[in-house]
Parts: structure tokens; C-alpha cells; sequence
């Protein structure tokens, strides 16, 4: 899975950002969860570090259509 670049995420529908969101949380937790019982040894640690970026990303673009709503009412 690559990571998500913002204009990718902006095409999306909300739905999509949700669904995709909650796959990214979910394979992070299994990440840590595996690095936990490997005592910090997986396969590809820098995969953590790809999959908070792309969470930061998402929320991020969804704030900033929240704030773009907002302005505009």
C-alpha cells in the first residue's frame, strides 16, 4: 500500500477518507502491536512511520474542509 499523497486524499470522497482512515488506524495498531511482541523487530519499521503521515494527512485535509464550510455559511 503506498502512501497517500494530499491530492489523492482531496479526490475522495468523505466516505472514502473515513474507510481509508480506519484501515490506516487498524494496520497501525497491528504494526505496534507486532513490534511490541518482537521487542521492536518487524519487517519494515519505517511502515509506521508512512502510515502516521498518511493519518495526519487525512485528518488534516478533513479539517480543512470543515474550516472551508464554515467560512462559507
Amino acid at each position: 500500500m503506498p502512501f497517500l499523497k494530499p491530492d489523492e486524499i482531496r479526490k475522495m470522497s468523505p466516505k472514502e477518507r473515513e474507510k481509508r482512515l480506519k484501515e490506516l488506524r487498524l494496520e497501525l495498531l497491528r504494526l505496534k502491536g507486532m513490534a511490541y511482541a518482537a521487542g521492536g523487530a518487524i519487517e519494515n519499521p519505517a511502515r509506521i512511520r508512512q502510515i502516521r503521515k498518511a493519518i495526519a494527512r487525512i485528518l488534516t485535509i478533513q479539517r480543512e474542509e470543515m474550516l472551508k464550510r464554515e467560512r462559507s455559511k
